[in-house]
């Protein structure tokens, strides 16, 4: 089924239509901090130190326009969820860390919502639970590890399992055996939210320049293709655009993700499916999928499709490939069969970033006065708002808890050169997408030895 658009960004912004741009950097500049990339991170680190210190000098760089990354394409989850491997953090940080940390990541839904609200951006904002269905025995299994994992590691009071009768009567998916629900989460419209928050950071005195390609980074300068900005503090912003910049193409992975949305559906089509809830929904699958139910009735549908490009590429103006869109198609007339007859309305994709321990960092190298963050691995719209707040408390050398948190100056190795990275991701994907195959057949009740094969292969 073909798309009745592709690519142009996303659906996000052919709902609100595409911002004018800003003007680029004028010229040479001198600033407090310099930021580079204007998605959630960049927006949020801006915010909080004006909040912190309104005389501050701030300059934020973005080669597109405000929320042209995965800050405007993702999946509008906003989970304060914590999507990495637990014990990997608290190898550096204990037990009580990262205990600390889950507990930070949960207060991202309620904070970002408070500025929102603060601000007056209207970004479809619901509260609602997330919902993660198993349709098969072996998916149950694995939801069942998942949910006692999350509860050993500071989630009880959110995350818990209800069967085939409960989810049946929140979501009418075919074959579902169970969910995970976690509590205290939200559906936004993602690019209402990034173009909100560009507009009141500049009402705060923040400098944005779009438009302005970075071209060198060094300590306390930022070469551009149009002028060079000074600062005593430069962060780094980029999060799955990183192996664009000057010798960091190995640092973390873009990671490509897709997405489709349908057409507007008719009430009658919502009384078949269910989803009063307007839950943010995904299932358990390897290669798993997320969607949800947006403001004026579609349903979206996200997943990695074709994970990788060869040499760290990007995408085209968000224009994913038609094996993506075929298997988006799929999936979504396998959990929602109803929509068969009806039209796909847009198809788009983007980019998130992976670091090679698959878990996200946060930092500041006082000596060179360099910051980062990124590599939240696709959960960013709440991990962006901790990594925002927390850089603003490093940059103006504050101890707090957020700085304490064992994802702060973590560093990991670098990811393999080519074609040795575009082997190993696609090895992996291709081993969950048969893990899938072989768990959805009669009679299999256990999770496949595949994607654990798979996950080991890549270091997942």
């Amino acid at each position: 089924m073909q798309p009745d658009r592709v690519g142009d960004v996303s659906f996000w912004y052919a709902d609100i239509g595409l911002p004018a741009r800003r003007p680029a950097l004028p010229g040479d500049a001198e600033a407090d901090v310099c930021i580079i990339g204007a998605g959630y991170t960049g927006l949020w680190s801006a915010w909080y130190l004006k909040q912190a210190d309104p005389s501050l000098r701030i300059i934020v760089l973005e080669k597109e326009f405000a929320g042209f990354g995965a800050s405007g394409r993702n999946g509008g989850w906003l989970t304060g969820g914590f999507a990495w491997n637990h014990a990997r953090y608290a190898e550096t940080g204990g037990t009580d860390g990262v205990r600390a940390m889950v507990a930070a990541m949960n207060g991202t839904v309620d904070e970002v919502i408070r500025v929102a609200e603060a601000e007056g951006i209207d970004a479809d904002i619901r509260r609602t639970d997330e919902l993660m269905v198993a349709v098969n025995p072996a998916q149950a299994v694995r939801l069942s590890e998942e949910v006692a994992h999350r509860r050993r590691w500071g989630e009880e009071d959110r995350v818990f399992e209800i069967g085939a009768g409960e989810t049946r009567a929140r979501l009418n998916i075919p074959g579902a055996v169970s969910a995970m629900v976690v509590t205290n989460v939200a559906r936004v419209q993602p690019a209402k939210l990034v173009r909100g928050l560009a507009k009141a950071v500049e009402r705060a005195g923040v400098r944005l320049f779009e438009g302005t390609t970075v071209t060198a980074l060094h300590p306390g300068r930022v070469e551009t293709d149009h002028g060079i900005v000074r600062a005593r503090a430069i962060l780094r912003c980029t999060e799955g655009f990183t192996a664009g910049l000057p010798g960091l193409r190995r640092d973390w992975l873009p990671l490509n993700s897709a997405q489709i949305a349908t057409e507007p559906l008719p009430p009658e089509v919502w009384a078949e499916i269910g989803w009063d809830g307007h839950e943010i929904v995904g299932d358990f699958a390897n290669a798993y999928c997320y969607c949800q139910r947006t403001r004026e009735g579609r349903i979206t549908v996200g997943g990695r499709g074709v994970p990788y490009r060869f040499g760290s590429s990007l995408d085209s103006n968000g224009a994913p490939d038609a094996e993506t869109i075929r298997r988006l198609v799929a999936i979504l007339h396998r959990h929602f069969p109803v929509t068969r007859q009806f039209r796909i309305a847009h198809a788009w994709c983007g980019v998130l970033g992976v670091p090679r321990d698959w878990c996200a960092t946060t930092g500041f190298d006082r000596a060179t006065g360099i910051g980062w963050a990124g590599g939240y691995v696709g959960v960013g719209v709440s991990t962006s708002n901790l990594a925002g707040r927390t850089l603003a408390d490093l940059v103006l050398d504050r101890q707090t808890d957020l700085t304490r948190l064992p994802w702060v100056n973590r560093k990991t190795r670098l990811w393999e050169p080519e074609p040795l990275r575009w082997l190993g991701v696609h090895g992996m994907y291709a081993l969950l997408n048969a893990a899938d195959r072989a768990e959805a057949r009669p009679g299999v009740t256990a999770p496949s030895w595949l994607a654990g094969l798979g996950n080991r292969l890549t270091g997942h």
